[in-house]
C-alpha cells in the first residue's frame, strides 16, 4: 500500500477531509435511518409509536455492545494494514446490506414466515445499527489517534462533524425533494466509497502508544468505575427491555422514577467531587459523560418522537407531506450542524475551551425546544427555531469526543470511544423505553420537547462544570 499520508499532511486541509470521510459516511447512513426508519414503520407498515420506539431500543444494544467491544479488540489487533481500518471496512459492507434491506422489510417478512413483521424490522435495525457502531468507533479512535490533544484535535473533530454535517444536509435535502426510498438507495453506495477508499490515504501507527506507562489496559473494575454515571440507565434497561419484549407492562413508573433518581445521585457523585492526582483522568470522564448523556436524552427524544409532533401539529398533511416536514426540519439541524463547527464552535472553542462552547451551546439548545413547544404552530417557525436546536446539536456531535479523549492513552482510546459511546446509547435505551409509553398517554405530544429542555439545560451545566476536573 502507498503511503500517502505524508503528502496529504502537507495539505491539511485535504488530509483533515480524508480523516473525516470514514466517520461521515457512518453519519450518513444514521442520518438515513434518522429521517426514514420511523416514517417508514409509521406509514408504509401500520407501527404504533410505541412500537417504533421498541425497534428503535435495538439501536443502542448494537452500540452498547458493538462499540465497546470493538475498540477494545481494535486497540489491541493490528491486521489489513491497519488498527482501525479494518473495522471501518467491515462496518461499511454489512451498514450497505442493511440499507438495501431497510425498504424492504415487509417483503422479508413475507418471506420468512416465522417471524413477525415487527421481528424483522428489530433484526434489520439492529444489524444496522451493529454494522454502524463497529465502524463509527474506529472511525472516531483514528482521529484521536492521529492528532495531538488539545486545539488540534478539537479541529480535526470539528472538520470531521463539518463534513458528516454536509453530508446530513445531503441526506435530509433527498429525502425532502426526491423521497426516502431514494435516498436509502443512494445511501448504499455513498458509505461503500466514503468509507473505502479514504482509509487508503491515512496510515496509521502500529506501534503508536506502546511506550512506558502507556502499555497499560484498563482493567474490568477500572472500565465498570469510568461508566458509574450511566450504571441507573443500564440497570433500568436490563430490567425493563425483557419485559417489553414479552409483553409485560407495568401499571406504575417507579421504575423510572428511580432511574432517574439513582442517576441524580450518580452525577453528582462526581460533579462536585475534588478528585485526588491519580483520578483526574476517569473523573473528567465521567464528567463528560454525564453532561453528554443528557443531552443525548434530549436529541433521541427528539429523533425518534417528532413524528408524533408532526402529525399532532400539523394533521391535515398526508404521509408524504408528513415525512417531507420531518426531512426539512433536519435538514435544517445538520446544515447548522455543518456550518457551525469548523467555522464558529473550533475558534471559540480554541479561545475559550471546548467544555465552555459546548456549554454555551446547549443552553441555546434549550431555548430552540422551548421555543418549538410553545411557538412551533406552523411548518416554517418549526424549521426556522430547529436553527437553535441545531446549536447544540452542532456543539454535541463535534466537541463532545474531543472533550472526552483528553488525558486518555493511546493504548485504550478504542475503548474509551466505546465507553463514551454508552453514554449515548444507554440513555437512547432509557428514551425508547420509558419516555414513549409516557408520550403515547399524553393529550399532547408536543410536551416531548418539556423533557428536551430540561435535559439540555442539565447537560449544559454539566459541560461547563467539566471543565473543572
Amino acid at each position: 500500500m502507498l503511503n500517502l499520508q505524508p503528502l496529504y499532511q502537507r495539505s491539511q486541509a485535504a488530509f483533515l477531509l480524508a480523516l473525516s470521510m470514514p466517520s461521515a459516511a457512518f453519519g450518513f447512513a444514521l442520518s438515513v435511518q434518522i429521517s426514514a426508519l420511523s416514517w417508514l414503520l409509521s406509514t408504509q407498515y401500520g407501527l404504533e409509536i410505541h412500537e417504533i420506539g421498541l425497534v428503535w431500543a435495538a439501536g443502542p444494544l448494537a452500540g452498547i455492545i458493538g462499540q465497546v467491544s470493538i475498540g477494545l479488540i481494535s486497540d489491541r489487533s493490528w491486521f489489513w494494514g491497519g488498527r482501525r481500518r479494518p473495522f471501518v471496512f467491515i462496518g461499511a459492507f454489512i451498514g450497505a446490506l442493511m440499507l438495501l434491506a431497510l425498504p424492504n422489510i415487509g417483503l422479508i417478512a413475507e418471506k420468512i414466515s416465522f417471524i413477525s413483521l415487527i421481528g424483522v424490522a428489530i433484526i434489520v435495525a439492529l444489524t444496522l445499527d451493529i454494522s454502524i457502531n463497529v465502524g463509527f468507533n474506529p472511525s472516531r479512535a483514528i482521529i484521536a489517534d492521529v492528532t495531538d490533544e488539545g486545539p488540534d484535535r478539537a479541529r480535526a473533530f470539528s472538520w470531521a462533524q463539518s463534513v458528516s454535517g454536509t453530508m446530513g444536509v445531503a441526506a435530509y435535502a433527498i429525502g425532502a425533494l426526491w423521497g426516502n426510498f431514494t435516498l436509502i438507495y443512494l445511501s448504499i453506495f455513498v458509505v461503500l466509497l466514503c468509507c473505502i477508499v479514504p482509509m487508503f490515504f491515512v496510515q496509521e501507527d502500529q506501534h503508536s502508544g506502546e511506550q512506558g506507562e502507556q502499555r497499560h489496559h484498563a482493567s474490568l473494575a477500572e472500565i465498570l468505575l469510568a461508566i458509574k454515571p450511566l450504571w441507573a440507565f443500564g440497570v433500568y434497561a436490563a430490567i425493563v427491555m425483557p419485559l417489553r419484549v414479552m409483553h409485560i407492562e407495568l401499571d406504575h413508573h417507579w421504575l423510572e422514577l428511580a432511574c432517574i433518581a439513582a442517576t441524580i445521585v450518580l452525577i453528582l457523585s462526581d460533579t462536585w467531587a475534588k478528585p485526588s492526582s491519580d483520578r483526574v483522568a476517569l473523573v473528567h470522564f465521567r464528567r463528560a459523560s454525564s453532561a453528554n448523556a443528557m443531552a443525548w436524552i434530549a436529541a433521541q427524544t427528539m429523533f425518534v418522537y417528532f413524528i408524533a409532533f408532526v402529525q399532532e401539529r400539523f394533521n391535515g398533511l398526508d404521509d408524504t407531506e408528513t415525512g417531507q416536514v420531518i426531512s426539512i426540519s433536519f435538514l435544517v439541524l445538520n446544515a447548522v450542524a455543518a456550518i457551525l463547527p469548523a467555522l464558529v464552535l473550533a475558534p471559540v472553542a480554541k479561545k475559550l475551551g471546548a467544555s465552555t462552547a459546548l456549554g454555551v451551546s446547549l443552553a441555546i439548545m434549550t431555548l430552540g425546544y422551548l421555543s418549538l413547544w410553545f411557538a412551533g404552530y406552523s411548518v416554517f417557525s418549526v424549521y426556522g427555531l430547529m436553527i437553535l436546536v441545531g446549536v447544540g446539536w452542532a456543539a454535541t456531535v463535534s466537541l463532545s469526543f474531543a472533550v472526552m479523549s483528553e488525558g486518555i492513552s493511546d493504548t485504550n482510546m478504542g475503548l474509551y470511544m466505546g465507553l463514551f459511546n454508552l453514554s449515548i446509547v444507554l440513555p437512547q435505551l432509557f428514551v425508547s423505553l420509558a419516555i414513549g409509553p409516557w408520550i403515547q398517554g399524553l393529550e399532547s405530544a408536543s410536551a416531548m420537547f418539556l423533557v428536551c429542555a430540561g435535559a439540555t439545560t442539565c447537560s449544559a451545566l454539566l459541560w461547563l462544570r467539566a471543565k473543572k476536573a
